[in-house]
């Protein structure tokens, strides 16, 4: 979180935050799955302002073989913002952020990857944030599972995130950018509807406790929405591969 900015209002009067949102409500997303056709999987995000794209491959054999598991299979993620992604342009390859972010998302992921089923390989997923305006893990993890999903890679279920946060003195859903740099908190929310499992959760800034269950609250009844359109991201996918063979048998 950045350092509080005087003079600027991130609530007005009517309650309204800067981009016109409630302090529940979700910023416009859409998710599409299956956009890359040599990948074994992926999705595109666009989730307000942010804009994402996801391989999958895998599971395939594990290089050097000295890093094989022969009881599962090693996830492997890469989180990666184009240097164009952000109007401070960014240096090109990883840095500090991205490696600790492609991290804590690659262990999210694994809690819900059936490893075990695949010894010996290697899972790799490439996040490509093309454009980014706060809250690029949540969108990354969320469209990571669809893309692991369109690859047909068995889970114990989607995982919907979403960051939660504190702007002037009150608990707000999906930050922008000004409320991410000048707010008060942010909360990043990893939920597993099906299991009711929080594979992510992170906090930079200060809550107090009551504060803190109405933010995870809040974000988990969003993850349950978001969730929701993971699903039918997929099903669309699904009844378009399986018009298209309908119409190449007729």
């Amino acid at each position: 979180m950045g350092i509080k900015k005087e003079g600027i209002k991130l609530i007005n009067e009517d309650g309204l935050r800067i981009d016109g949102r409630k302090p529940d409500e979700l910023r416009p997303i859409k998710i599409e799955a299956g956009v890359l056709k040599r990948a074994d999987g992926s999705a595109y995000i666009e989730w307000g302002k942010n804009k994402i794209l996801v391989g999958v491959y895998g599971p395939r054999e594990l290089h050097p073989r000295h890093l094989q598991d022969p009881t599962k299979a090693k996830v492997q993620c890469r989180y990666d913002m184009a240097s164009f992604s952000v109007i401070d342009r960014k240096r090109p390859g990883p840095d500090r952020r991205s490696i600790e972010i492609s991290k804590i998302i690659g262990e999210a992921l694994e809690n819900v990857i059936f490893t075990h089923q695949f010894p010996r390989t290697s899972i790799d997923i490439y996040i490509e944030v093309l454009e980014a305006n706060a809250g690029t893990r949540c969108a990354g993890l969320t469209a990571a599972s669809v893309a692991l999903a369109d690859a047909g890679i068995p889970m114990k279920d989607l995982i919907a995130a979403v960051s939660v946060g504190k702007v002037d003195g009150e608990i707000v859903l999906d930050l922008v950018k000004e409320e991410d740099n000048y707010g008060e908190a942010d909360v990043p929310i990893g939920y597993v509807p099906r299991t009711g499992e929080v594979v992510l959760l992170q906090m930079d800034g200060d809550l107090s406790y009551e504060e803190f269950e109405k933010a995870l609250n809040m974000g988990i009844e969003a993850c349950k929405k978001i969730y929701e359109m993971q699903k039918d991201a997929l099903k669309r996918k699904y009844v378009k591969v399986a018009t298209e063979i309908v119409e190449e048998v007729e």
